[in-house]
């Protein structure tokens, strides 16, 4: 079992559930394996055009709607392409996977900065449990808390947790290079 707190520094949640560290800086094409070696995050791709540069990370000051952990909305890591999540080291069996979602970056639509759209899928385990997942319009709005369960299995001692830009969506409004997935958030648990 883990818990990461994607592109931010480690925190307790409401719930006492401890998030590991994951501010690392990563780059285009980066690997990542965590200090405690029980999770690894690989980055792949470059964002096109960013006038901010090549920033893997996202940051609000805003307050998130629909969640006592606000301050674990507030980062996430970004990816222009291909973002994956490794369990390392687990035990074969049944776990329950929680990815935590807020989008961060878009405004809500009653402005020129809410017209932007990101879309992406993810797979579980080389499942794809969503497709052109909109965490924006599941969720009602900009800078609201999503938390999406699913069950997997492990068999090989590796949970694989893979965030996949195919090409959809918007790439840039509010600006250049806002695209691709974003996660706040993992939690993975041994048992069903």
């Amino acid at each position: 079992s883990f818990a990461i707190k994607c592109g931010g520094s480690s925190q307790t949640s409401a719930s006492g559930i401890e998030y590991d560290d994951e501010s690392e800086i990563l780059g285009a094409a980066s690997l990542y394996t965590s200090s405690n070696n029980e999770w690894a995050v690989s980055n792949a791709g470059n964002f096109i055009s960013n006038p901010n540069g090549p920033v893997y990370t996202a940051r609000t000051e805003s307050q998130i709607i629909g969640t006592l952990d606000s301050e674990l909305y507030k980062t996430a890591r970004v990816s222009a392409s291909s973002l994956r999540y490794y369990g390392l080291g687990m035990e074969n069996g049944k776990y329950t996977v929680e990815l935590h979602f807020a989008e961060i970056e878009m405004g809500d639509p009653y402005s020129w900065r809410g017209l932007g759209r990101r879309l992406f899928d993810v797979y579980i385990q080389g499942d794809r449990v969503l497709r052109d997942f909109n965490v924006q319009a599941e969720a009602g709005g900009s800078k609201r808390a999503l938390v999406k369960t699913f069950e997997a299995s492990v068999n090989n001692t590796v949970m694989d947790v893979h965030f996949f830009w195919a090409g959809k969506g918007t790439c840039c409004i509010p600006y250049q290079g806002t695209y691709g997935p974003q996660v706040s958030a993992i939690r993975v648990s041994q048992g069903t």
